[in-house]
């Protein structure tokens, strides 16, 4: 997860609409399941993903009353905290 993706979708939500980033989502998650498709574009794929999750996440605790810069700090930070586990 990269957070000035995450930062830049939150801004895309922000601005829109969370449902244009779940239905992107759903509609990666189902490319996923074509065999046509490399281990590599998976891979880009599936880190595509995770940011957009990370990004709803973020939202939702913004929408929570969590300033931004502490919602995406307390994302990252419990992103850190299960990488290192």
């Amino acid at each position: 997860m990269r957070l000035p993706l995450i930062k830049h979708l939150t801004e895309f939500i922000e601005q829109n609409d969370r449902d244009f980033v779940i239905e992107a989502i759903e509609t990666l998650e189902f490319l996923t399941e074509s065999e046509n498709l490399k281990d590599e574009e998976l891979d880009v794929i599936g880190e595509l993903i995770s940011n957009m999750y990370g990004a709803v996440e973020v939202q939702e605790m913004m929408d929570s009353g969590t300033p931004k810069k502490e919602a995406m700090n307390a994302f990252m930070q419990r992103v850190m905290g299960s990488i290192d586990r």
